[in-house]
């Protein structure tokens, strides 16, 4: 019934004018429409909708990722705009912040303004 529906991704805010500065001016996805409800925005061809809301306790887990081909190049890129990558207890992560996942994919994680958990990861084959 959904295999072929185009997705929709939410993530909340309570400060759109914040949450624009940082989905546009750091990641730099595209804006399509911005009205007192939303933020709407490209992200290679998925729409995200930044949701306008009173109240707001982030999840402790990634609400957003991106699936990249060379994370330690996006982290570097991120970072020269000011983007600092989490570090978690209990997980080795590499001097970059990059965990190693038991099936080969690299990932990393940041925040957006509103504390919501983001994700880069770079897929790869299980180590031998």
């Amino acid at each position: 019934m959904l295999p072929n529906a185009k997705l929709v991704a939410f993530v909340p805010t309570k400060d759109t004018a914040r949450a624009r500065a940082f989905y546009e001016g750091v990641l730099g996805l595209r804006v399509v429409s911005e009205d007192d409800f939303a933020l709407v925005l490209d992200a290679g061809g998925t729409t995200v909708r930044v949701t306008n809301v009173h109240e707001l306790t982030p999840a402790p887990f990634t609400v957003l990722g991106w699936e990249v081909t060379s994370i330690l190049d996006s982290i570097a890129g991120l970072q020269k705009k000011g983007v600092t990558f989490e570090r978690y207890g209990g997980m080795k992560q590499d001097e970059a912040g990059v965990w190693m996942a038991p099936g080969g994919a690299r990932i990393a994680w940041f925040k957006d303004p509103d504390g919501n958990v983001l994700s880069l990861s770079e897929l790869g084959k299980a180590p031998r």
